[in-house]
C-alpha cells in the first residue's frame, strides 16, 4: 500500500485498453469495487458485452490492506491468466480494483508463456488507461452533549480541522464527526474527556 498505514491506492473510475498479439485480441477493464456484490455486477457487465468471448479472466484485491483477493483463469491453462492480473494489481500497490481480461483466440497458440505474457499486459494497460488515487480511511462518530457543552465540543472540533456534519442543536444537541483513522483514538479521548459528552463510531 502507499506509505500511510491509514491510506491507499485505487482506481477513481473504469479504464480499458487492448492487446493485440498473433491475432488474439485481449479487452483489458479495470474497476474501483468496495465489495464482492460490485465484482458480480461488473463481472455480469463484460460478459453482456462480450457475450461471445470464450475467456472472461480475472483478479481483485479488497480491503485497505489488499488482505483479501482472488483469481480467475477462466479455462485458460491454470496460473496463466488470473495469477499475472493480480500480479499487476500488486505491482501497483492497488486495492478495492477488479481487472477483467477477455480473450479473443486468433488462431495462433500463444503457449502459457505467451498467455502470461499477454494477459499481464492487457491488464497493465487497462491501469495505464485510468487515474490512480489515493484514498484515506476514516472513521465517523456521533456526538451528543447536552447545550451547555456546545462550545467545548466546538473547541475540540476546530482544534482538529473538522467541521461538524448533520448537526441538531437543541437542549440535547447531535453531531457527527468525520476524521482521519489515525487521529480517531487521540480525538475521541479528547471528547470523552469532557463531562455529559458522549461519543460513539458510526
Amino acid at each position: 500500500m502507499s506509505k500511510d498505514d491509514d491510506t491507499y491506492l485505487t482506481l477513481a473510475e473504469r479504464s480499458e485498453g487492448l492487446y493485440k498479439v498473433k491475432g488474439s485480441k485481449h479487452f483489458s477493464y479495470a474497476f474501483p469495487v468496495t465489495n464482492e456484490g460490485d465484482i458480480k455486477n461488473c463481472l455480469e457487465v463484460i460478459k453482456v458485452e462480450h457475450h461471445s468471448a470464450r475467456h472472461h479472466c480475472y483478479a481483485w484485491r479488497m480491503g485497505y490492506d489488499a488482505s483479501r483477493y482472488r483469481t480467475n483463469d477462466d479455462g485458460e491453462p491454470s496460473n496463466s491468466a488470473g495469477p499475472p492480473i493480480l500480479g499487476v494489481l500488486k505491482s501497483n500497490s492497488l486495492t478495492n480494483v477488479l481487472i477483467v481480461v477477455v480473450r479473443y483466440f486468433g488462431g495462433t497458440k500463444l503457449g502459457v508463456g505467451g498467455l502470461i505474457d499477454a494477459y499481464r499486459t492487457a491488464a497493465a494497460l487497462a491501469i495505464d488507461a485510468g487515474t490512480i488515487i489515493e484514498k484515506t480511511r476514516i472513521k465517523t462518530f456521533l456526538i451528543k452533549y447536552p447545550y451547555a457543552r456546545m462550545g467545548d465540543v466546538m473547541n475540540i472540533l476546530k482544534r482538529a480541522g473538522i467541521s461538524p456534519e448533520k448537526t441538531d442543536f437543541q437542549i440535547t444537541c447531535t453531531l457527527e464527526a468525520t476524521i482521519r483513522l489515525r487521529d480517531s483514538a487521540s480525538f475521541t479521548k479528547s471528547i470523552e474527556d469532557l463531562d455529559e459528552v458522549q461519543i460513539k463510531e458510526v
